[in-house]
């Protein structure tokens, strides 16, 4: 019988590592369907909340953030479009284009997460490819809606939340339980609230810690009934 897992990924759209991550973790799912049953929560984070409405041009933000090169970004773009091709999912060859901010997307999230799990995987998903494989803006209504659509979602509704702040407390309380967790970067997996997981790891990372939390649960449930 299959063991239920749950997993909040924590995680913001504006990370790249976060569409490879997710893109990951549901290949492992896949691929241990045979022993998990897992609840999956998208939970929020912002690696720029301060970030203006106009944005910051990628590259200038990434030296100004992180001290990186021009050469050095290019490098790290394709290594992630390398590991993100190898899970099916394809990025902008020239990466995002701008940093924006991403809070209404998360508000979105959360509304999405109201109707289940389902729907708000399909929205993050959406999301995420139109941030990194489209490289459009996800702080301007006309792509947030795009994205309400393509995951099925009821876009009046949606554009009924972003006309106002519904939601906004709610994400900043779920922000900073997870930073007052000590999640300070992302993607983050934490499986049944206890064990963590760090960065876009290869889905064989991800396939083992479901299987091993199984076979725990399968022994637990043996000496229980012995």
């Amino acid at each position: 019988m299959a063991t239920p897992i749950d997993i909040d990924f924590v995680s913001d759209i504006a990370c790249p590592w976060c569409a490879v991550g997710l893109a990951s973790l549901q290949q492992a799912l896949a691929r241990c369907a045979d022993a998990v049953q897992v609840r999956l929560r998208v939970q929020p984070f912002e690696l720029n909340p301060a970030m203006p409405p106009e944005g910051e041009d990628l590259g200038e933000h990434l030296t100004r953030k992180y001290g990186s090169t021009p050469a050095q970004q290019a490098q790290m773009r394709a290594v992630i479009a390398e590991r993100g091709a190898a899970l099916g999912f394809a990025f902008h060859p020239e990466g995002r284009g701008r940093v924006v901010n991403t809070f209404d997307g998360h508000r979105l999230l959360h509304w999405a997460g109201r109707q289940g799990a389902d729907a708000q995987l399909a929205l993050k998903r959406a999301l995420l490819q139109a941030y990194h494989g489209r490289a459009e803006r996800v702080d301007q209504a006309p792509v947030l809606l795009a994205a309400v659509r393509q995951a099925g979602l009821d876009e009046a509704r949606a554009a009924q939340i972003l006309a106002g702040d519904e939601f906004a407390a709610e994400v900043r309380q779920a922000e900073r339980q997870w930073q007052d967790a000590g999640i300070h970067a992302v993607p983050a997996v934490i499986l049944n609230q206890r064990h963590l997981i760090s960065g876009g790891q290869p889905p064989e990372v991800f396939e083992q810690a479901l299987r091993q939390l199984a076979a725990a649960d399968g022994s637990g449930s043996a000496r229980r009934d012995a």
